[in-house]
Parts: C-alpha cells; structure tokens; sequence
C-alpha cells in the first residue's frame, strides 16, 4: 500500500510543478528566446545578402574594367583571378554586416532584458 501512495504522491508533485507559473514562464520565455533568435539570425543574414550584393558590384566594376584597360592586369589577372577578388570581397562583406547586425541585435535585446527584469 504504501508504494502506491509514493507513486501517487509523485505524480501529483510532478503535476503541481507542470501547473507552476515558474514552469510557464520558463517554457514561454524558452520560446520567446528562440523566437527573437530566429529573427535576429534572419536579420543578419538579410542584411549580409545586401552588403554582398553591393560590395560584389563595387568589385567587379574597377576588377573588370583594369582587367580590359591595363596591360598588367591583362596578363596577370584571369577569368579565375577576377572570379576570386570580387568573390573574396563579397564574402567578407557578408560576414562582417551579418556579424555586426547579430551583435547589434542581441545587444538590443539583452538590454531589453536588463530594463524589463529592474521593473
């Protein structure tokens, strides 16, 4: 008798525990942060897509243009060369943008954090 009332008195705990508000709000606060995640990682990427997208023009303009013009260039630099420096300054231009408006991002929020917990 006295292991049936264990197990019961166990799942009843387990019940009042699941029933806690401490227990909501870490589930509701677990997805909110996964949310505001999500959101900022997709921001990040967004705005790292656009960087390069403009820094990959602004390469391959002045890459191109001394690859026809400039009789160095035309011997040193080809087709696989020119790929290269305008892929190369593309990449870092995503890396860099995206790094930062996560940064930004999360920074943001975590002083949203500190405001809402002294209140």
């Amino acid at each position: 008798m006295a292991s049936v009332s264990s197990s019961s008195s166990s799942s009843v705990a387990q019940k009042v525990a699941a029933a806690s508000p401490m227990e909501r709000n870490g589930l509701v606060s677990l997805d909110q942060k996964l949310a505001v995640a999500k959101r900022c990682s997709r921001e990040g990427v967004v705005a790292g897509a656009k960087a390069a997208v403009v820094a990959g023009i602004a390469s391959a303009i002045p890459t191109l243009a001394s690859a026809r013009m400039l009789p160095w260039a035309r011997a040193y630099l080809n087709p696989t060369a020119q790929a290269l420096i305008v892929s190369t300054v593309a990449g870092s231009a995503y890396f860099i943008v995206a790094d930062k408006s996560v940064l930004a991002s999360a920074r943001k929020n975590s002083f949203k954090q500190v405001e809402a917990s002294t209140f």
